[in-house]
């Protein structure tokens, strides 16, 4: 057993972990037995007892369980069908009960009473929708609903989660029947493990699991057994499924969204402070874009659902219209129920009263509150979830939101670091006060990029003539006294009304003109080549309709648009910008797309807090902010991407105009380690470029330099022969590509063009020589493959051709070729390896020989045999191809019978033996021509071929037959 045995090491563990966790599990086949076939997705038996068991007066009888099974199976395979499912598992479905006459809720599951439930666990789970045909490495049941799909990759996979999570792309495609049921997927190559919600799959739904949610403290590297133990505890498989899945609808798409670890670790944490009667404050610290509204929700439902609170009443509270909106926009896209909304200060105090005493949500805006009379409302079950806390409770207004509601319990949510300004010293005063660090709980940004729910940001200084005036900057906004710690946007637009003069110089046309050719030019040769988009961010709504004018005269009209807010009295050459609800929700909608204009957004308020755009890579800053307000807006292209084609967003990037980040101190005035490696500047990456170049330089360009072209080829690829070499080389060339996609085009990196694109072929070479089944083009980034299709760039090892008909013959060319050994053996296996995946289905005797040069690929790359050795042996395999396909040729037996004979000669069974073997079975093949799917049928076939082993003297029939029905059962596949 080795390290890149993915069974062994990976698969194997995880069922034995799960078991000592409590999960039962079930053997391939006897989960197929139970399952009445691989169409089928429930263990049918099970599901049926459980259904009865559970709803006691409700489902009295097999039959109406089976009903309901029934209506299972018909949900719609797509998210919509995934959606009905969940809402099964949360018992909110009905059944109509007829001695009752009336409907009563369904219970498929039974969260407080573990002990109720089935839990189950299976490997190999083979799965057939319509013509596909796929085979889950793992799948957990519970009540035999399967409710979690695991792929595992080996542990020498550096990019096995990337293709591990590829396949369950797949599974979505192949088999929507299965994963409509399915409500989470994992990957995990034993070093990571990963999880997401079914039918989300961009790689920024994908979140880092990293051990108990509650834990103080996350431990850096968990081990294997504890990560996988803490994921599915069957107590918190319950928990997930019923409370911490959410479905959202937003511009008519029905969205899917699974918690985060820090959010659960955070609702877990308020839920247990509102049991608190001795402490009645909390805050939570969570970095700007990892998901602070959904844990607000997630905690606002779970406080009216939780019974022990008896009927509370949960008061949503912001501090602006917009925020007001999009918190209304959330509750109604995840479809909570009535949701009361204070309308006035009047209609507040209305539904806080003893007498209204309105109990459900409430969501007002702080200053509603101003003047409140004390003690309006005293119970204790009053449960008050602050946004930005930072700056909504600051003064009176604090003051009478507490006064009012007395023995309520107050959770503040922040997304800024607040420790040591103004604003945060009466945050935590007013949150804070019951733990001692601060907090009820904490998620720094650091920790942030560390998971991957945020990515890093760079910035670059534009061009000294057209960075904004610094004695004007000095004057009008740095000494301006009110900035520090600035916790509002507002906040900065009223300094910014008074700085005259920093205003209108910012405002000038003619250098506006010069920022928007600069902007233009930029985009199209950084941003738009990577496929991303940008914001610009102008000083004022009056500069946002100036800069319009100005790019329209250097981009396409329709490539930006104007988001600014609409006032009365406005001039006409702003009332031109104004924006209908729908036409501001169109272009909104839009810039989330690729492909679709607007491709840069121009802004200077709106949009600027709670607008999520994963695609946003750039931000254009001409708008003189700092602290807290600065972070929220730069914390716009934080948010990790993906492509459809992976092209991954691994950095945010903003280009000042004003200068704010030539003193970074003095713009982000937080003492606090969270601030720093916020955000750096681009020469962080050029230096690190320069490094990674001379590393390149110094260990890899050396293996080549100075041989001819097929010397070169044979050095690289005898060199990376060692896995842990070819490993770091891939790891080494992502980070230089990623950062060379950020840096480019650029004259810092003129010197270093020749070698990258050396090191661009290396990779190339040795990718497609021990990857085969992986395309290298995939792997290159959109510039980078530019690289590639200018230059042709070529390698010794053989590409994809067009499709033509390779045989014995033009292998057997291959080895006579006048290339190196090394070369020689991986030209050979890359075909051999095409031809067994193009033909193997319908040629399945294929199959063991494509196994046997795997097996002379793993010991070459091993070291365990030369490259002279390798080739005898891959000879030895040509002239078994050449034997096979000459006898399928001439053979009147159908292609399982024939893989069957084949099979048996390559075991030593005499070639007539063999033969009269395979005829013996040719009735049963022809007989039972579903065995694949049938479990009766595979029974019968079985039986056929226990009789034709025994009658050829074979000790092991057993084993012999399992091998022989795998092989052509992954034919069928």
């Amino acid at each position: 057993m080795t390290l890149a045995s993915e069974r062994h090491t990976v698969q194997n563990p995880l069922i034995r972990y799960a078991k000592e966790a409590g999960w039962i599990y079930l053997p391939p086949d006897e989960a197929l037995r139970l399952r009445h076939g691989p169409e089928q997705p429930f263990l049918r038996g099970v599901l049926i007892a459980q259904l009865q068991r559970l709803n006691p007066g409700v489902i009295t009888s097999a039959e109406q369980a089976a009903e309901v099974v029934a209506r299972l199976v018909r949900l719609r395979p797509d998210i919509e069908g995934n959606r009905e499912a969940w809402e099964y598992l949360k018992g909110l479905k009905t059944v109509f009960v007829q001695v009752e006459r009336r409907e009563r809720n369904l219970r498929l599951l039974d969260p407080e009473h573990l002990e109720a439930n089935t839990f189950h666990v299976t490997d190999e789970f083979r799965f057939h929708s319509g013509p596909h045909k796929i085979r889950a490495d793992v799948v957990f049941l519970v009540n035999g609903i399967p409710v979690i799909l695991v792929e595992t990759k080996a542990a020498t996979r550096l990019e096995g989660i990337a293709e591990a999570f590829d396949q369950v792309r797949r599974y979505h495609a192949e088999a929507p029947d299965l994963l409509v049921q399915t409500q989470l997927f994992a990957l995990t190559h034993l070093v990571q493990f990963f999880y997401g919600a079914t039918w989300s799959l961009s790689r920024k739904a994908l979140f880092n699991w990293r051990g108990e949610v509650g834990a103080d403290d996350f431990s850096p590297q968990p081990d294997f057994e504890t990560l996988v133990k803490s994921f599915v505890a069957p107590r918190r498989v319950l928990r997930v499924l019923t409370d911490y899945i959410l479905f959202a609808r937003k511009d008519g798409e029905l969205s899917k969204i699974v918690l985060r670890p820090h959010q659960m670790r955070a609702v877990e944490r308020c839920l247990s402070r509102a049991c608190n009667s001795q402490k009645r404050r909390g805050l939570i610290w969570h970095t700007q874009g990892s998901g602070k509204t959904y844990t607000m929700l997630t905690l606002a439902r779970l406080l009216i659902e939780t019974p022990a609170f008896q009927n509370p009443t949960v008061l949503l509270i912001v501090d602006r219209n917009e925020l007001q909106s999009q918190l209304f926009q959330n509750l109604e896209a995840v479809g909570f129920g009535r949701v009361h909304l204070a309308l006035s200060k009047h209609h507040l105090r209305e539904l806080l009263n003893k007498k209204e005493d309105t109990r459900g949500i409430i969501v007002s805006m702080i200053h509603k509150f101003d003047d409140i009379p004390a003690n309006l409302n005293t119970r204790a079950n009053i449960f008050v979830l602050v946004d930005e806390a930072h700056r909504t409770t600051g003064g009176d207004l604090g003051n009478y939101l507490m006064g009012t509601l007395p023995k309520a319990t107050f959770i503040g949510f922040t997304g800024t670091p607040i420790d040591h300004t103004a604003h945060g010293r009466g945050t935590f005063k007013t949150f804070g006060a019951d733990d001692p660090q601060g907090y009820l709980d904490k998620y720094s940004i650091r920790e942030s990029i560390e998971d991957g729910t945020t990515v890093p940001l760079h910035y670059q200084l534009a061009p000294n003539d057209l960075i904004a005036d610094r004695e004007a900057m000095e004057k009008d906004f740095w000494a301006a006294a009110e900035l520090e710690g600035v916790a509002d946007v507002e906040e900065v637009n009223r300094v910014l009304d008074r700085a005259v003069t920093l205003t209108n110089m910012l405002k000038n046309r003619e250098r506006v003109d010069k920022i928007a050719r600069f902007v233009a030019e930029h985009f199209q040769k950084y941003v738009k080549p990577m496929g991303y988009k940008a914001f610009l961010v102008a000083v004022d709504r009056e500069a946002c309709c100036f800069y319009k004018e100005a790019l329209d005269r250097y981009l396409p009209s329709e490539a930006s648009a104007v988001v600014i807010s609409a006032a009365h009295n406005d001039p006409p050459h702003l009332k031109r910008y104004h924006l209908s609800d729908k036409e501001e929700a169109r272009i909104r909608k839009a810039f989330r797309k690729p492909g679709e204009n607007p491709q840069i957004l121009i802004v200077t308020e709106k949009l600027l807090t709670g607008y999520d755009a994963p695609i946003l890579y750039c931000m254009y800053l001409d708008k003189p902010m700092r602290d807290h307000v600065l972070l929220q807006a730069i914390a716009r292209v934080n948010r990790p991407y993906e492509s459809e084609e992976g092209q991954r967003k691994t950095t945010g990037l903003i280009v000042d105009f004003v200068g704010v980040f030539e003193n970074l101190e003095r713009a982000l005035a937080f003492d606090s380690q969270d601030v720093s490696g916020v955000v750096e500047g681009l020469e962080v990456l050029q230096a690190r470029f320069a490094q990674l170049m001379a590393q390149g330089r110094a260990e890899y360009l050396p293996l080549t330099a100075g041989k001819t072209e097929d010397k070169a080829a044979e050095a690289a690829l005898e060199h990376f022969r060692d896995t842990e070499r070819r490993e770091a080389f891939y790891s080494f060339f992502r980070e230089v590509q990623e950062i060379y996609e950020i840096l480019s085009p650029d004259p810092f990196l003129r010197p270093f063009l020749e070698d990258y694109g050396r090191l661009v072929e290396m990779y190339r070479l040795v990718r497609s020589a021990y990857e085969p089944h992986v395309p290298v083009d995939k792997s290159f980034l959109r510039k980078t493959a530019e690289i590639v299709q200018q230059h042709m760039l070529t390698s010794q090892i053989r590409e994809p051709q067009t499709p033509y008909k390779i045989g014995p013959q033009a292998l057997l060319a291959l080895l006579h070729e006048e290339k190196p050994d090394t070369v020689k053996v991986f030209n050979l296996l890359k075909e051999l390896h095409r031809i067994v995946a193009e033909q193997g289905k319908t040629a399945p005797h294929l199959i063991p020989i494509g196994e046997r040069a795997e097996g002379i690929r793993r010991r070459f790359e091993d070291g365990l045999i030369s490259a002279q050795e390798a080739l005898q042996e891959l000879e030895e395999v040509v002239g078994q191809l050449q034997a096979a396909q000459e006898g399928r040729h001439s053979s009147p037996l159908s292609s399982q019978a024939f893989a069957l004979e084949w099979w048996l000669r390559t075991q030593g069974i005499e070639p007539e033996r063999a033969a009269q073997a395979a005829i013996s079975l040719e009735e049963a093949f022809a007989g039972f021509p579903n065995w694949a799917i049938s479990i009766d049928d595979e029974r019968e076939l079985r039986t056929r071929l226990y009789k034709a082993l025994l009658a050829l003297d074979v000790k092991e029939v057993v084993a012999w037959a399992d091998r022989i029905l795998d092989l052509l059962r992954r034919a069928a596949e």
